[in-house]
This record gives C-alpha cells, sequence and structure tokens, in this order.
C-alpha cells in the first residue's frame, strides 16, 4: 500500500484539493509515492478539532501515516466580542489543544513526521470587505479577527513545535515578506487564493524534502512502464511486487 500524508485542519486544508490548492499540488508532487488524505473542517478550532483525533487518527490503526501537517488556529484567534466570538480559544488554551494534539499524533506513531502551520496573516481590511459582502448594513465595524492578535498565535505555534521537537511553517511571517500580500495572498482577507496556496505549498514541501520525505528519493508503487517487458510483462512485477 501506498503511504498516507493527512493534512489536518480547518477550512484552509478543506479547501486545499480546489483550483491551485496546496493539497492539490502536494497530491501532484507524491503521485505514485504517497496518498494525500485531506481532513479539513470548515470553522472548526483546535478545542473542536480534540474530538477528531480518535477517529481520524485511532491509536490501535495498522495504516499509521507517515506524515500529518495541523494547520489550526486561524479560527482559534477571532476576537471575543466580535462576529465570530463562537470560534475564539483563549491563547493559553490554544498551546495546551496542540500540545494534545502533537502529543496524540506521537503516540499513534512515534515515526510520523509531524508539521504544525501556524494561521496566516489577516488582511483586515480583506476581512471587514468580505462582512459587508455577506451581512450588508448588519456587518460589525470592527473585524472580527486582528493580524496583530493572530501573530501571537503564530509565534506560539512555532515555540510549541520547537519544545515539543517537531517541524513548524511560520506562515504568518512568511507571507509578510512580500510587498503586497494582503491581496496577492488572500482572497477574503483570511483564506487563500492560487497564490498564496502556493506559498504553503511550497514552504511544506521544503520541510517534507529537509526531513525524510523527498518526493524524488521515495519509491513508486508499481513499475514504471518502460520496464515491462511486452513479451514477458509478468516478469518485472514478480521482482518488484512479490
Amino acid at each position: 500500500m501506498r503511504p498516507q500524508i493527512v493534512l489536518f485542519g480547518d477550512s484552509i486544508t478543506e479547501q486545499s484539493f480546489r483550483y491551485g490548492g496546496w493539497g492539490a499540488s502536494l497530491t501532484n508532487t507524491y503521485s505514485r509515492k504517497a496518498d494525500i488524505v485531506v481532513r479539513g473542517y470548515g470553522g472548526y478550532t483546535t478545542r473542536w478539532a480534540l474530538f477528531l483525533l480518535h477517529h481520524i487518527f485511532p491509536l490501535g490503526s495498522t495504516t499509521r501515516p507517515i506524515a500529518t501537517t495541523v494547520f489550526l488556529g486561524a479560527n482559534d484567534a477571532a476576537l471575543p466580542g466580535r462576529t465570530s466570538e463562537r470560534q475564539h480559544v483563549p491563547l493559553e488554551e490554544y498551546k495546551e489543544n496542540l500540545k494534545k494534539i502533537v502529543r496524540h499524533l506521537k503516540e499513534c506513531s512515534p515515526t510520523m513526521l509531524i508539521v504544525l502551520i501556524t494561521p496566516p496573516p489577516i488582511d483586515e481590511e480583506g476581512r471587514l470587505k468580505f462582512a459587508k459582502s455577506v451581512y450588508k448594513e448588519k456587518a460589525m465595524k470592527l473585524p472580527e479577527r486582528t493580524n496583530e492578535v493572530t501573530g501571537t498565535y503564530a509565534k506560539e505555534c512555532v515555540e510549541i513545535a520547537k519544545e515539543l521537537g517537531v517541524h513548524s511553517v511560520n506562515l504568518w511571517s512568511k507571507m509578510q515578506e512580500t510587498q503586497g500580500w494582503q491581496k496577492k495572498f488572500l482572497s477574503d482577507g483570511l483564506h487563500l487564493t492560487p497564490a498564496g496556496n502556493k506559498v504553503v505549498y511550497e514552504e511544506v514541501v521544503k520541510v517534507f524534502n529537509g526531513a525524510w520525505l523527498s518526493a524524488p528519493d521515495m519509491p513508486s508503487d508499481f513499475p514504471h512502464h518502460s520496464e515491462i517487458d511486452p513479451q514477458n510483462p509478468e516478469k518485472v512485477f514478480e521482482q518488484r511486487c512479490l
């Protein structure tokens, strides 16, 4: 069986197989090398994600992922007293939830490559514009997320990764290295454009390649067609697959 790479997260992961999505790009890169399994849940926080762990990553499973990305925090960082306050998770709880997720994954498989991805930066103007398009005159005057607060969650995500000895992608910082990132990388102030998805894809692949999960170095699951002798096709399958 092909090994599995699981993408675990919120809507940014759920949407990763859309046109230009980072999950779709990973599938292309790891074609015939590994199956990319998307487990993204729009609107979810780390608090709610904890209820999914034993279902998605059962401890007794014999088919454990070789790698998992954990992309949560954008919803946790929603501000209390504003439109998305039901999703707000206090920073200290967010940190503890991330630790619980990582510890469960390590218990599931001590050899699993774990990558924590920080929430992306927030374009507050873009969020306000999006809110007005949805709620019209009922839209709040203040954005439900701010880039500064989201940055504190991103910082802690990176610190948790260091503390627990796993990898991380600081998407919040990386995207802001590019001038005009607000419109270039974000479609509604939060979710990703194809260019934003490309940043996630490139950063995740960089981590994979720097670890032990470089696609070119992984074996294909069955022989390449050029290896098949049309007069004796079973030979290569006997050598490679038995």
